[in-house]
């Protein structure tokens, strides 16, 4: 007869093979240990908040928010406003979307769904490897090769064909607002495009083959399943891009050019408030001039947060719509 086992001798055996003293202890540290982590990280932002605050007192208290609406900067005559920077900014970061969002899905869908095995890995590891070449490198890349390209062919031949439209009006030089959206666009298609590869190889495979088996093409399973599945975590993935934007400085300062031109026309030089201050802070005269200059690093860091958070909201309603 087969020796029986007790349900007292299961539990006994099935028993985790450390006491309960250091589990708990073990538990205890891990607790400690993440939650030590995430504190440190906010108190960290807090830091940072309270000495940008500490610093732009004083042209938080001379300039007020009236700085965000006008575009004088005159150092000589002490008179600072963000309106032009602010201006640049958007303008570079939301262009830069624009260009970098079908080009970063393409690749995407390309390396989720259509490219074949042996292709996939190099492909995805060039994806990777161009998102973390250094700023500065594009940024000198961009003065070599792209300014006299974008203002000897590139910016001539859209004027030529769209110069009706106030966008693409006379160009000046290659150094303008259009050439550091291309820039950027070079910076962020690849940060979108791996999310977004990310996302799509989440999709459930078996909607994917239950679309494909009711006779849909592979487009119209990508239109109809995947993207829908995938919105969500899509939108966040070009909110974090244009985060990543909105920051940039070293490679933007070096082809953006300089001023404070607030316009229609993107073939006009300007400058962006993270460009600004990595160009002249160190030369700024005290203390009006440095106080301006951290003044537009607290607003930076007001719009870093809201669009991460914009990116947060976006990925719990998109999975409170999947539950549902």
């Amino acid at each position: 007869m087969a020796p029986t086992v007790s349900a007292l001798d299961t539990t006994e055996t099935t028993r985790r093979p450390f006491s309960g003293r250091r589990v708990r202890f073990g538990d205890t540290l891990l607790r400690v240990v993440a939650g030590g982590a995430a504190l440190g990280a906010a108190v960290l932002l807090g830091l940072i908040a309270y000495k940008l605050v500490q610093g732009a007192h004083l042209a938080l208290s001379t300039f007020g928010l009236g700085f965000l609406t006008h575009n004088i900067w005159d150092p000589v005559h002490l008179h600072f406003a963000a309106g032009a920077f602010l201006f640049g900014t958007v303008v570079t970061s939301v262009g830069a979307l624009i260009l970098a969002t079908p080009l970063a899905l393409g690749i995407a869908l390309f390396l989720s769904e259509l490219a074949p095995s042996w292709l996939r890995g190099p492909v995805s590891a060039l994806v990777e490897t161009l998102a973390a070449i250094p700023s500065v490198v594009i940024g000198l890349w961009g003065i070599i090769v792209l300014v006299p390209l974008m203002h000897d062919h590139v910016d001539p031949a859209l004027h030529s064909v769209l110069g009706w439209i106030p966008l693409f009006g006379t160009s000046t030089s290659g150094n303008n607002y259009f050439t550091a959206i291309v820039v950027l666009t070079i910076m962020i298609t690849p940060i979108i495009a791996s999310l977004s590869r990310e996302l799509f190889l989440g999709v459930p495979r078996e909607l994917k083959e239950a679309a494909l088996g009711l006779g849909t093409t592979r487009w119209e399973m990508v239109r109809g399943v995947v993207l829908p599945y995938a919105r969500g975590g899509v939108a966040a993935a070009m909110i974090l891009g244009v985060g990543r934007a909105l920051g940039e400085a070293i490679a933007v300062s070096q082809v953006v050019g300089n001023g404070t031109f607030i316009g229609a026309n993107l073939f006009q030089g300007g400058d962006t408030m993270g460009s600004k201050i990595a160009t002249e802070f160190l030369n700024a005269v005290p203390p009006m001039e440095p106080s301006a200059l951290i003044y537009l690093g607290l607003i930076l860091l007001v719009l870093s947060i809201a669009v991460n958070l914009m990116a947060q909201l976006v990925v719990r309603r998109a999975s409170r719509r999947l539950r549902g």
